[in-house]
């Protein structure tokens, strides 16, 4: 995965050991925002499914699924989305239950979705690594559109993405370490990348300037 805009750390020494042990920072869970484990919870029990038989769908360990809805563990992006394999929506269900089917077609930069603030914990400094908005409702038109920046050091993590999708994009400015199974190379602007996302991927801004890029992924991946 994707694919994806916004992570480091209030303290920078803490910011990067924490960065290098979960990936991309694990899923918002501050007190006056989302409720990760609850919303979780919910959706499980919706499914009629136990915390085994969901973790055992999702293919990750049955204490992780605990771990998360109690509120004792974070997830990666990547762990959340995986687990959400498992009953079939998506980061948009997932985050935006309420959302309204629209049939809006032309977009300003204000109204991009802004998913950054929705998957990244941490203070305000962690979530500036990367920047993710997306353009329009992606469920409705099994596509999502995403303008992506990625600051000096932002990393989509060690634990690689997969996902049942195709995706493609274009670097607009900047340099991105894009790797893709055992490929990895570095896109400069004008560069771009296209390929089936049920392939390990990872994205690195490994360079002292912001990467900015334009991505789509079909069926929508966040």
């Amino acid at each position: 995965m994707n694919l994806l805009l916004n992570i480091l750390s209030a303290v920078k020494v803490y910011c990067k050991q924490n960065y290098e042990r979960t990936g991309w920072a694990g899923v918002m869970q501050d007190s006056d925002d989302f409720d990760v484990g609850q919303r979780l919870r919910e959706i499980r029990q919706q499914f009629g499914m136990s915390q085994r038989q969901l973790a055992d769908q999702a293919g990750v360990p049955h204490g992780q699924i605990s771990m998360i809805e109690t509120n004792k563990n974070s997830p990666s992006v990547a762990s959340l989305r995986k687990i959400l394999g498992g009953f079939g929506i998506t980061m948009g269900e997932f985050f935006e239950p309420e959302t309204v089917e629209s049939s809006q077609v032309f977009f300003t930069p204000d109204e991009l979705r802004d998913l950054t603030s929705k998957l990244y914990q941490g203070p305000e400094a962690t979530r500036s690594m990367m920047r993710l908005r997306q353009v329009g409702d992606a469920k409705t038109h099994g596509l999502q559109i995403l303008q992506e920046r990625y600051e000096a050091g932002a990393d989509t993590g060690a634990d690689m993405i997969e996902h049942e999708a195709s995706e493609g994009g274009i670097v607009v400015s900047g340099e991105l370490e894009v790797t893709v199974g055992e490929t990895t190379r570095i896109l400069k602007a004008g560069d771009s990348y296209l390929f089936n996302s049920r392939q390990p991927h990872r994205f690195r801004n490994i360079s002292d300037r912001p990467a900015e890029v334009i991505s789509a992924c079909t069926p929508p991946y966040l």
